[in-house]
């Protein structure tokens, strides 16, 4: 059976601005909150939320972070094909 996870993630072009994004959550500023003003992935309106999926559904950096990194603490950036990603894994199964 696979494994399971649920995230939220904040999309952005620029490796620079996805360094700025995680200094502000360093600094106490809501994921959600940013998550709506940056992000460039139609999540942003829900504040990141990918909900729940399966391990492998994701491209693989992204995949490969989300099954790997902290659990609840922002992480990144992941560079993919579609710019760079910070992440917060909610849980895994």
């Amino acid at each position: 059976m696979k494994k399971t996870a649920a995230a939220l993630h904040i999309l952005v072009k620029e490796e620079k601005l996805a360094q700025e994004i995680l200094a502000k959550l360093e600094r106490g500023i809501s994921f959600d909150h940013l998550a709506k003003r940056y992000s460039r992935c139609p999540t942003g309106r829900n504040g990141g939320d990918l909900g729940e999926f399966k391990q492998g559904m994701m491209v693989k950096p992204f995949d490969e972070a989300v099954f790997s990194c902290p659990l609840s603490k922002p992480y990144g950036p992941v560079k993919t094909k579609f710019g760079y990603h910070i992440i917060k894994v909610l849980f895994r199964r």
